[in-house]
């Protein structure tokens, strides 16, 4: 007979609603402590009156009960338990549901984080949630003509659609411009409403056909690394493996990194 798994109950919303409760002081709720708790922390109605939600309806999901817990009542609770950015995160995971209070231009990354750029060997860039270079080194600005090396626009979907220049500078531009159009969207799922993500959809459907065909395909892939090939008009055949990581408590904000020594081919 195979014994109960020990992490499944830890890695429970019932289990962490609990720690969370029980850990919490009432004080700091304005609530009297009393000499009459028998439990640590704030009692179960306590955190339902918090949330504004009924004392039921919250025992039930403590208890982790069969029932259907909705984005909304997540956010319920990480307001009324004054959660920080990491356990709102995981709250959100553990339930399954996306988060629908994203974070804002209030929660840009601290200039330090995005300065992290310069300290890697070889072109890199970090991208915020419209795909809008916020920072890169001076190697990609270097290698991305037209892009990196120019003022104005920095946004990598209208480089690559509106510009001239892309479609030299990266090798099997049709394959890869379909694939990019089915990361950005799969990576804005969460923002069907957000103004900038729905002007940056409807300029590029109208300003480009190929951008067009390749939405209208409806693709959805998870970004991923991998070999990176360019035709550089000075410095010829480059190639590099890419590696995208997110930025730990900035989820919006990716850094893409080309790395290892290029293969270089004079003309």
């Amino acid at each position: 007979m195979k014994g109960q798994d020990p992490i499944a109950p830890a890695l429970s919303l019932s289990a962490f609603l609990r720690a969370l409760r029980e850990r919490q002081s009432p004080a700091e709720f304005g609530l009297a402590a009393g000499p009459r708790r028998r439990t640590p922390g704030l009692r179960r109605e306590e955190v339902a009156q918090l949330c504004g939600l009924s004392a039921t309806w919250y025992t039930w999901i403590e208890q982790g009960r069969d029932v259907s817990v909705s984005a909304s009542t997540l956010a319920r609770l990480a307001r009324g338990l004054r959660l920080s950015r990491a356990e709102r995160g995981y709250l959100f995971e553990l339930a399954g549901k996306r988060d629908p209070e994203r974070p804002g231009k209030r929660d840009d990354p601290p200039e330090g984080v995005l300065a992290c750029v310069d300290a890697i060997d070889g072109p890199a860039y970090i991208l915020d949630r419209t795909w809008s270079a916020r920072r890169w080194n001076a190697k990609a600005s270097r290698l991305f003509a037209g892009w990196l090396d120019a003022d104005g626009e920095k946004n990598l979907l209208r480089y690559i659609f509106l510009r001239p220049e892309a479609r030299t500078l990266i090798l099997d531009w049709t394959s890869r411009a379909h694939r990019v159009v089915a990361e950005f969207r799969a990576a804005v799922t969460g923002y069907a409403d957000d103004p900038d993500i729905r002007r940056l959809v409807d300029e590029l459907r109208i300003g480009s056909s190929d951008f067009e065909h390749c939405w209208e395909t409806q693709g959805v892939l998870a970004r991923e690394g991998g070999e990176r090939a360019f035709d550089h008009p000075t410095m010829g055949l480059l190639r590099y493996q890419q590696v995208s990581l997110s930025l730990a408590g900035w989820p919006d904000y990716r850094l893409t990194m080309l790395l290892s020594a290029p293969t270089i081919r004079n003309r």
